[in-house]
């Protein structure tokens, strides 16, 4: 190009200049990319924006059916409610409260979730009547028997992991970026997790999970996203594989609702007891 501003000519022997070092590099087969992306930075850049995207939405209330199934088929039914609170400059804020079956209502789960650090979660178990706090090296135990952990319950932190750009390929929501992420806890029952994300909407479709052994471990996948207040995306349905026990937890969602008034008052650990 040739720039004719007042600041600046480039002149017809420096363009002469530049068409035969263009030249020289296509004949060469050699590609010439000044300040590339690196791996870990393209895989960084695509978390960011997910998360960037996922700001704003303040609090929500939901209701969601977890099913569990053993190996041989045999299927148990929760019914919970969830309520979730966005905390400026730190991670969310959650309490989930079962409703039934008789045997597990009334039992409650509160997960204060941090960028940095060890998230603060506790569980209010009612035939007990008491307030037990999930210890840091605890956090990749089952929750309530599902093949959930407490440490896939806290809300997505960018800081929570560092990131590799693996490649983009097609997927069930059209074109997906594939990037590996890695746990910064030391607790983490995790060594590594590959999350599929669409390049449209920058929403999570499928998320490979590797065990401290790093073998395969499970599997989550997403279907069913809806759009609320024209911005928020949430999947209908999660399914969890468990690629070793043979197990499957399932959560339906359902009932969504955005900016209800909830405050930092509904999330402590008072509520668990009185939690209705």
């Amino acid at each position: 190009m040739l720039l004719t501003s007042n600041k600046a000519v480039l002149t017809v022997t420096n363009l002469s200049a530049w068409v035969f070092w263009g030249l020289l590099l296509g004949l060469s087969g050699v590609s010439f990319n000044v300040g590339a992306e690196t791996a870990e930075e393209k895989g960084l850049a695509i978390a960011t924006e997910a998360k960037k995207r996922d700001l704003g939405w303040g609090d929500s209330q939901s209701t969601l059916k977890m099913v569990l199934r053993n190996a041989a088929g045999q299927e148990s039914m929760r019914e919970i409610r969830n309520k979730t609170l966005e905390v400026r400059n730190d991670g969310d804020k959650s309490l989930n409260i079962f409703d039934y079956p008789r045997d597990v209502k009334g039992t409650a789960f509160l997960s204060f979730s941090h960028p940095i650090g060890s998230d603060d979660q506790w569980l209010y178990l009612p035939a007990l009547k008491r307030v037990k706090r999930i210890a840091s090296r605890n956090k990749s135990g089952p929750f309530v028997g599902s093949e959930f952990a407490y440490e896939d319950l806290s809300s997505f932190e960018v800081e929570k992991y560092t990131y590799k750009f693996l490649r983009e390929e097609a997927c069930q929501l059209g074109s997906c970026f594939v990037i590996e992420q890695f746990p910064v806890d030391k607790y983490s029952g995790y060594t590594r997790q590959i999350t599929w994300i669409d390049t449209v909407e920058y929403r999570i479709w499928k998320t490979e999970f590797y065990d401290r052994k790093n073998s395969l471990l499970k599997t989550l996948s997403m279907t069913g996203y809806k759009q609320y207040l024209n911005q928020y995306w949430r999947a209908t349905g999660m399914e969890m594989v468990n690629h070793q026990n043979k197990k499957v937890t399932t959560l339906t969602w359902n009932d969504y609702q955005f900016r209800t008034g909830l405050t930092d008052a509904d999330f402590n650990k008072n509520t668990l007891k009185r939690a209705k």
